[in-house]
């Protein structure tokens, strides 16, 4: 990537015109050092970034959606939108949350089933005082729940 300066040259009328260009070269590398790249299986492929960011939850969080009647325990985070366009266009646009915020992997529960969902930040409430989640994969990831949240198995931690 190059880009272009204009030279000492023309400092007095800040016209590239009246001197030679100075060609910079950046290297994108550098370019992109507040970023961070990470491969996502559900979108197939690889997802840019940011190289902090600031998640409210953490993994064994007992959490709730703010507008549908569903709660879970959260697995996994991502630190940005990385799922698949067909799933993002799903969501009606009224409704659709922004990308640039974690998204966070439940495994969740309403009155009727247990199932895997896929939840922004804006949308998810701390819910552990209502207790444990009564989902079939919980105990496989996670041992005791107290004080409000899971904790992950001891084999699965590093």
């Amino acid at each position: 990537m190059t880009r272009q300066l204009p030279s000492a040259n023309c400092a007095k009328s800040g016209d590239p015109a009246e001197g030679p260009i100075v060609r910079l070269l950046v290297n994108p590398i550098f370019a992109r050092m507040d970023s961070a790249f990470f491969f996502s299986p559900q979108a197939g492929r690889q997802i840019e970034a940011p190289r902090r960011a600031n998640a409210r939850f953490a993994i064994g969080d007992v959490v709730r959606h703010r507008m549908f009647d569903f709660r879970g325990v959260i697995f996994d985070i991502d630190p940005v939108f990385a799922n698949s366009e067909e799933w993002y266009d799903s969501i009606p646009q009224e409704l659709r949350p922004r990308r640039n915020q974690p998204y966070y992997h439940l495994f969740a529960e309403n009155e009727e089933s247990s199932y895997v969902a896929y939840v922004s930040q804006q949308n998810l409430v701390a819910d552990g005082d209502a207790g444990p989640i009564d989902h079939p994969q919980v105990s496989e990831l996670f041992e005791d729940f107290a004080s409000g949240r899971y904790r992950m198995r001891r084999a699965l931690t590093h």
